[in-house]
C-alpha cells in the first residue's frame, strides 16, 4: 500500500497501480482526452516535483501530487432570460459529451431563471464517446453514470430549485446511456446497436438525484444520431414547403440531418474531437486563455486572459488566416513546419492535418446526404450550426476553408446550443416529436461510396 498526497488530502494506492486510476477513483477530475493512451500529454501533473503523465505514472512509493489549475469551459448559452420566479417551473439538461448545462426555466413561456454549466468530469474516461464506451467494455457503466450523476447533483444544489421537479434531458445515445445506466458496449461494435433510442423515464431517486421527482429522456434517432439532435429539431422546426434544412451539431462529433417536411436522412462524421481542443499541440476548451478569434489584427482569448493555448473557433480562424497569406498551401503543407499563434501557443503541421482531416469528415458528411436525397443547394432553405463551438464560429472562415460548403455560406446560420433550447422546448410545451423522428433514415458513411469519395476532394484548402 502507498499514499497520494494532495492538497492536504491522502488517497491510498495499492503498489503498481496507475496514478489517473487512483484519482478517478478518488472523484478527482483530471483531463485525459485520449483515453489514458499517453498521446494527448493533457493529464500532466507534478509528482515529487517532476513533470509526469497521470496516465503513464505507475505508483512504487509514497508520493506528493500538484494538480494544474483546471479548465473551466466557459459556454455561451443564448437561451431567453426571466429575472422573476415563475409560480411553475422544469429542469432541462443538455447532458454535453464536453459540456454540461442544466437550467431552471420558467413552465409558462420557456425563459430560463438561471442557467448553470460546467465541464463534464466523464473527460477523464476519453475526449470522445468511443473512449468510454471502451473504457464500459473493459470496466463496466458504474463509474461512469456516477461521475456524471455527481456532477448533475451539484448544479442541482447551485440552482436552488424550489421544489421537486421534473428533470428533461438530451443528449447524444451513449451519454444518455452513461446516465440511466445501460451499457453502450454493442454501440462501439458493429452492427452497433443501442440498448434504447426512445425516451426513457427513471426516477430522481432511482439515479441518485436528490429533488428530482423523474428523469425524462427525449427519444434518439440512431446509435450516433442522438437526442440532442432530436432537441435541435424541435427548436428549429421543419422548413417551408418543398424545402430542406440542414442541422449540424459540431462538437466531439460531428452529428448532421439533412430534413423536409416529408424526408429525413442523418449521420455521424467521425470527425474526431480536434475542435474541442483534443488531439492539437496547444489545444484546449473554451476555457478562459484559450484562443477564441484570429486574425492578421491579432487574437483573442476567453475572458480576456493570457493566451494559454487555442479552441476550436480560434482553430478555425488560424487555419483560414494562415492558408489566406500562403503559409498553409492548398495541400495543407506548411514549409515553416510551426507557427506562433501567441507567446507559448504554437500551431504544427501535425495540427493542420489533423483539421484537414476533420473539416473534411464535416463537409463531405453534409455533401453526402444531399447527393442522397437529390438535394441541390437552392433546395435549402437554411443551414444551421448548432453546438456550443458555434456561439463564436466565424461562419465565413469556416467555408473558406471547407469546413461548411462555401455555396451554403449565405445560408448557414450559427444556432448556438440548440440542444438546451429545445429541451426547454419540449420540457414546457411536449411537442409531438413524431414528424422529425418517423422519417429518419440513418446513412452509414463507413460503408458509403459518395462520402469516401467526397471525402478525398475535400481535403484540400
Amino acid at each position: 500500500m502507498v499514499r497520494v498526497f494532495m492538497d492536504g488530502e491522502t488517497f491510498t494506492a495499492e503498489i503498481g497501480e496507475r496514478l489517473s486510476d487512483v484519482l478517478i477513483r478518488a472523484g478527482v477530475e483530471i483531463s485525459m482526452p485520449c483515453g489514458g493512451r499517453g498521446t494527448c500529454g493533457k493529464c500532466r501533473v507534478t509528482v515529487d516535483g517532476r513533470q509526469e503523465l497521470a496516465c503513464r505514472y505507475i505508483l512504487s512509493s509514497d508520493v506528493s501530487l500538484e494538480l494544474p489549475q483546471q479548465e473551466d469551459v466557459v459556454s455561451p448559452t443564448p437561451v431567453p432570460q426571466t429575472t422573476r420566479r415563475p409560480a411553475q417551473t422544469a429542469l432541462a439538461l443538455d447532458l454535453g459529451t464536453t459540456t454540461l448545462a442544466l437550467a431552471l426555466v420558467s413552465a409558462e413561456d420557456g425563459q430560463a431563471v438561471r442557467i448553470v454549466t460546467r465541464t463534464n468530469p466523464q473527460r477523464a474516461f476519453g475526449a470522445d464517446v468511443m473512449s468510454r464506451i471502451a473504457y464500459c467494455r473493459e470496466h463496466g457503466v458504474r463509474l461512469l453514470q456516477s461521475t456524471v450523476v455527481t456532477a448533475i447533483g451539484e448544479m442541482l444544489c447551485e440552482l436552488d430549485a424550489p421544489e421537486v421537479q421534473t428533470l428533461y434531458v438530451a443528449g447524444n445515445t451513449t451519454m444518455l446511456h452513461l446516465l440511466f445506466g445501460a451499457d453502450p458496449s454493442d454501440m462501439g461494435v458493429f452492427p452497433y446497436t443501442p440498448v434504447f433510442l426512445e425516451s426513457r423515464t427513471a426516477s430522481g431517486e432511482s439515479l441518485g438525484l436528490s429533488g428530482v421527482g423523474s428523469v425524462i429522456s427525449l427519444p434518439s434517432a440512431s446509435a450516433f444520431v442522438g437526442a440532442d439532435l432530436t432537441a435541435g429539431l424541435n427548436e428549429i422546426g421543419l422548413p417551408p414547403q418543398g424545402k430542406y434544412r440542414l442541422l449540424v451539431d459540431l462538437g466531439t462529433n460531428a452529428e448532421i440531418v439533412l430534413f423536409s417536411r416529408e424526408a429525413a436522412l442523418c449521420t455521424a462524421a467521425a470527425a474526431g474531437p480536434c475542435f474541442e481542443g483534443a488531439g492539437i499541440s496547444c489545444g484546449m476548451s473554451a476555457s478562459a486563455g484559450a484562443i477564441c478569434a484570429y486574425s492578421a489584427e491579432g487574437y483573442r482569448t476567453v475572458g480576456d486572459a493570457p493566451a494559454a493555448g487555442i479552441c476550436g473557433t480560434g482553430l478555425v480562424d488560424a487555419i483560414a488566416h494562415l492558408v489566406r497569406n500562403g503559409t498553409i498551401d492548398q495541400t495543407g503543407y506548411m514549409e515553416c513546419g510551426t507557427v506562433e499563434l501567441a507567446p507559448g501557443v504554437t500551431l504544427t503541421q501535425k495540427d493542420v492535418r489533423q483539421v484537414q482531416l476533420a473539416k473534411s469528415a464535416v463537409c463531405a458528411a453534409i455533401r453526402t446526404l444531399m447527393k442522397k436525397q437529390n438535394v441541390r443547394m437552392d433546395d435549402v432553405d437554411v443551414l444551421y450550426v448548432a453546438g456550443g463551438f458555434s456561439v463564436r464560429i466565424d461562419l465565413d472562415n469556416a467555408a473558406e476553408i471547407g469546413l461548411l460548403p462555401p455555396e451554403l455560406r449565405t445560408k448557414c446560420v450559427a444556432l448556438g446550443n440548440s440542444s438546451l433550447a429545445g429541451t426547454i422546448r419540449y420540457a414546457c410545451e411536449k411537442n409531438d416529436l413524431s414528424p422529425y423522428l418517423d422519417p429518419m433514415r440513418y446513412v452509414d458513411l463507413a460503408a458509403d461510396p459518395y462520402f469516401s469519395e467526397l471525402f478525398m476532394d475535400n481535403m484540400t484548402f
